[in-house]
């Protein structure tokens, strides 16, 4: 449960961005870092993986992948592209986008969670 609800709000989290449009947002993101209350969380300590990865598709759904583990919702952006909503199972979650160009996206969630994320091509 815990895991389920980390990974909803990482794809939350990642997905709101500044002067960026949902295009930019199409495509498979990597977590690279991770920060609770401040200090930085070792990855494959907290996911027991540091394959964590958060898909965007057109059509507002998205599939956080966090080792072997596929977990499905849908997303939205905020009209002013301030806010990404991202839904798994019936809680949304709203992040702040702090970041996001040149493949780079910083999203927080009041201030308790902050993550980075950079984009993949594959």
């Amino acid at each position: 449960m815990r895991t389920t609800l980390f990974a909803l709000f990482l794809c939350v989290t990642c997905l709101t961005a500044k002067g960026q449009t949902a295009k930019e947002l199409i495509g498979k993101w990597q977590l690279v870092r991770y920060l609770h209350n401040g200090p930085e969380k070792d990855l494959k300590d907290f996911f027991k993986t540091d394959q964590v990865y958060q898909v965007f598709y057109e059509n507002g759904k998205f599939e956080s992948l966090i080792g072997d583990e596929v977990h499905k919702g849908k997303w939205k952006m905020s009209k002013d592209n301030q806010y990404l909503t991202l839904t798994s199972t019936l809680i949304p979650i709203k992040l702040h986008i702090d970041l996001f160009k040149d493949g780079k996206r910083i999203t927080s969630y009041e201030s308790i969670w902050t993550f980075e994320h950079k984009k993949i091509n594959d």
